[in-house]
């Protein structure tokens, strides 16, 4: 079991979440009967349960991943004239915050050569 190789790790909403804990509380389910029904993990729906206790329905909420914004943009062959000033918009926000930390652009090219040599051992 488990998603295939290269897939995509599935989002629960909120909803989504709650349905099943509720199913738990109520006492209808337990966990082994809903990895049977709908193929989620007791390990996750446990841990569904545990965030539901603690923190009420917010804590069944999805946390923002942080990720990198600029790959959006640079997989692709060609933006629009409004991404383009975004993706330059978020460039220069980058370097702005690069230059209020006191780092030159000598300084990042020898920290990523120090990071490709450390790679290679």
């Amino acid at each position: 079991m488990g998603r295939p190789k290269g897939g995509k790790n599935k989002e629960w909403s909120k909803e989504e979440k709650y349905k099943y804990v509720k199913m738990i509380i109520d006492g209808d389910k337990n966990t082994c009967d809903i990895q049977r029904e709908y193929g989620i993990y007791n390990a996750m729906v446990n841990l569904w349960v545990r965030q539901y206790l603690e923190f009420g329905i917010e804590g069944l909420q999805n946390k923002k991943k942080p990720g990198n914004p600029l790959v959006k943009y640079s997989k692709r062959n060609e933006l629009t004239p409004v991404e383009q000033l975004e993706y330059e918009n978020m460039l220069l926000r980058i370097e702005n915050e690069r230059l209020k930390k006191g780092y030159t652009e000598e300084d990042v090219l020898l920290a990523l050569e120090k990071l490709s040599e450390k790679n290679m051992k």
